[in-house]
């Protein structure tokens, strides 16, 4: 499999297969695909692997885009403004990821859902106590909002960071949360009461523009119906 992420702003992966060769999405992400694309809609592992992703922020069911001769195309597009990140996986390494991140990957890439040990990382963390696993040997592309910045945490080194900044991690980050110091930081420093830690080692990316920030910098310009 080849691929080119084109767009800017705006992106799509373009991804190129040789007959036999698939490609998985989440419903809804593919933008084209040329007529020697065979397309299934399916679970991707039965019931409860489906319900898993759902759980997680994801679709119930995946299509799979299956190259019946060389050189077809698939693309697929990014739901908001923002960029596209591909990740190897080499059968060793895991990425833990935000809800509604994954945008597709290569046939061998699993997603589970991932619970978060610590009990206030799941309740304060931003996200709840599910995020997504992804898993396997292959190429995974994850959707991120606005620009990312990919840092590479050394054994030991933390990261004090907003929570809906954490976009995706390796599994080898440990994830919890702290207090903001200060009852006058709490109180009017506007970043909340808690902050992400994220501990190394292990490769951390981080998005500049959640969506949840972007609706609440437009939600006071969407006119109201006056009394």
């Amino acid at each position: 499999m080849e691929y080119k992420i084109v767009g800017g702003a705006f992106p799509m992966v373009v991804c190129t297969l040789q007959k036999g060769e698939t490609m998985q999405d989440e419903t809804g992400a593919m933008s084209y695909m040329t007529t020697g694309i065979k397309m299934e809609t399916n679970t991707g592992g039965g019931l409860l692997k489906g319900l898993g992703r759902a759980l997680s922020g994801d679709t119930l069911f995946l299509n799979f885009f299956t190259a019946e001769r060389d050189g077809e195309e698939v693309a697929f597009s990014s739901c908001y403004p923002g960029k596209i990140i591909p990740i190897e996986l080499n059968g060793s390494n895991s990425i833990i990821g935000q809800k509604n991140a994954f945008l597709t990957a290569t046939k061998d890439v699993q997603l589970d859902m991932y619970f978060r040990k610590k009990l206030g990382a799941g309740i304060f963390g931003g996200e709840g106590f599910i995020l997504q696993k992804f898993s396997g040997k292959g190429m995974l592309f994850l959707e991120i909002d606005g620009d990312v910045v990919e840092k590479n945490l050394q054994p030991g080194e933390k990261l004090l960071v907003d929570q809906g900044h954490v976009a995706a991690m390796d599994e080898t980050v440990d994830f919890d949360i702290q207090w903001v110091k200060g009852a006058k930081n709490m109180l009017f420093g506007g970043e909340g009461l808690f902050f992400a830690t994220l501990t190394g080692p292990g490769r951390v990316w981080l998005q500049t523009m959640p969506v949840s920030k972007l609706a609440e910098a437009i939600i006071p310009y969407i006119p109201t119906k006056s009394e």
